[in-house]
């Protein structure tokens, strides 16, 4: 059985330029935080320094599964980037999500500032 490689080193120049860039195509349409910002060639401490803060934030944040879109757009900004919501649906076109920043902004303003959720009781069921 050939090897990757060996059926890569087979194909035409022509085939081979093709299939590397289809490769540089997929692997371009999804990539880890981690991936993104060493593609941008940045380090964590300077994303932290943007975001205001430790490089050991930006560590948690690249191995976080969920984030809030603030945190995503904040941390995608910190790179010079800008972040766009698409919502692909099977029987339509993708389309744009707008309005999440003045959804977040607003929701931001209407929560209990830390101190006052500091000050809270943790509520939590009793058993029996």
């Amino acid at each position: 059985m050939k090897t990757l490689t060996e059926k890569i080193a087979g194909l035409s120049a022509r085939r081979r330029k093709n299939v590397e860039a289809r490769a540089a195509e997929l692997v371009a349409e999804e990539m880890s935080l981690q991936a993104l910002r060493r593609a941008h060639r940045l380090t964590q401490a300077r994303v932290g320094k943007a975001l205001n803060i430790g490089q050991d934030g930006v560590s948690r944040l690249e191995q976080r599964s969920d984030l809030l879109i603030s945190t995503l757009r904040g941390y995608v900004e910190a790179m010079g980037g800008d972040l766009q919501l698409i919502a692909s649906f099977p029987d339509r076109p993708a389309i744009a999500v707008a309005g999440l920043a003045d959804m977040d902004a607003k929701r931001r303003r209407s929560l209990p500032s830390a101190a006052g959720r500091r000050g809270r009781r943790r509520l939590t069921s009793r058993k029996g």
